[in-house]
């Protein structure tokens, strides 16, 4: 299962490196157009582009976080896998509903 994870973690995060790219360029690009809060918002509402692309970047760091967690758990705080694994799912499903709650807001499916 170590071997498993290990790979996971891995492989979500060349899944996740273009989204981070992408995320700070957009950040920049909208900090230096002096765009407000509601001004982004108004773009991304309803955005055929913008839910896909966050909805993947939430997936993925819900993938790859708990796993680095689990081993943070495991080796610093010696809590024993199974605890670990159990603690870190329940924070994985955690994130996952509130950064797809977020896309959802965001992309204007949800007010």
């Amino acid at each position: 299962m170590e071997q498993r994870l290990f790979a996971l973690q891995r492989l979500s995060a060349m899944v996740m490196a273009p989204f981070v790219l992408v995320h700070l360029g957009v950040i920049l690009y909208a900090v230096r157009g002096g765009l407000t809060a509601a001004e982004i918002l108004s773009r991304t509402q309803g955005s055929l582009l913008w839910i896909p692309f966050y909805s993947l970047f939430v997936i993925s760091v819900a993938v790859h976080v708990p796993i680095g967690l689990r081993n943070i758990l495991i080796e610093w705080g010696r809590l024993s896998r199974s605890t670990a694994s159990i603690c870190c799912l329940l924070f994985g499903l955690l994130l996952l509903s509130m950064g797809l709650r977020a896309v959802a807001a965001v992309g204007g499916l949800v007010s």
